[in-house]
Parts: structure tokens; sequence; C-alpha cells
């Protein structure tokens, strides 16, 4: 009876922890969608729902990451009427690559270091790439304008606002105890 409970409860967390990084998602869909045109550079923007996948791959691991980048791409390729499967695709893999770096007993020194920042700039690094492959195929962009703008400044730019979440307070996990 009281693993029962335990993984009622367990389960009860994981469900409010979902609807928190939905409306983060949400949040950050609006705030991507209207806000970061006001901070681009040279066209170039950050890209605040990777700094989102990383930190759920940190957070709750690879697993949930996969699914929760899909579903963030998803969501985001019909909100900014992109083409469908293309932002699904890209954040799923960003967070598969980063849930590699899950750690359970790690979590807040992983979110808070320098690696947080490395991981941001690799992940983005391997989106750009992969999102631009399939978006430029019919454009008239040379790769190394490609790779300098999109693959390397955009990266950079997405890694440096990234710089902010290492000061967010982190909410505890709790410990789930198996009898």
């Amino acid at each position: 009876m009281r693993i029962e409970i335990q993984e009622q409860s367990s389960s009860t967390l994981m469900s409010y922890r979902s609807i928190g990084y939905s409306i983060i998602a949400l949040f950050m869909f609006v705030a991507h969608l209207v806000f970061l045109d006001f901070i681009s550079i040279a066209g170039i923007t950050p890209n605040l729902l990777i700094i989102l996948c990383v930190f759920i791959a940190l957070f709750e691991g690879q697993f949930f990451a996969i699914f929760a980048g899909f579903f963030i791409g998803l969501l985001f390729d019909f909100f900014s009427g992109d083409i469908v499967g293309i932002n699904a695709f890209t954040k799923m893999t960003t967070a598969f690559l980063a849930g590699f770096f899950y750690r359970e007993n790690k979590i807040e020194q992983s979110i808070k270091s320098y690696n947080f920042l490395i991981l941001v700039f690799f992940t983005s690094f391997v989106h750009n790439i992969i999102y631009f492959i399939f978006y430029i195929k019919g454009t008239d962009i040379s790769f190394i304008n490609f790779f300098l703008k999109y693959g390397l400044a955009s990266s950079f730019y997405t890694t440096v606002i990234s710089g902010f979440v290492p000061f967010i307070k982190l909410p505890r996990k709790p410990i789930v105890k198996q009898y």
C-alpha cells in the first residue's frame, strides 16, 4: 500500500511539473515570436526554446526531455507558421543530446556551472545546422554565410542569453523513497 501511495504522489508531482513546463513554454513562445525582434542583432535572435529544452534535459532526464522537446518544437511550428515538423525534430534532437549530460544527483551543479553554457552552445549549434540544412535547401545563401551567421553567431547569442539561467532559483526535486 505504501508503494502505491508513493507512486501516486510521484506521478502527480510529475504532472504538475509538466504543466509548469507547458506554461513556461507558452510564455517563451510569445516572447520568441513577439519580443525577440527588439533585441535582434543583424537579424539574429537567441533561441529561448533551445535553452528550455536543455534545462528540461538536465533537470528531468533524457526520456522526458525528448518528448518535451518534440512537443515544444511542434507547438512552435504551429505558432510560427513554419514547416510543420522541422522544429519538432530539431528541438527533440537538442533535448536528446542534452539528456546525455543528465546526472540525477548533480542537477544544480550541472545547471549552475559553465558546463550549462557550453552545452547550450553545442546543442544550439547542432540545432541550427540541422534546422538550416532543411530550411536553406531552396535558398541562395552560401554555406559560409549560413555557417557564420546562423551556425556560430546564433549559437553564441543563445549562449549569452542562457547565461542568466544559473541565477534562477531552482526548486528542489523530491527524493522518492522505495520501500
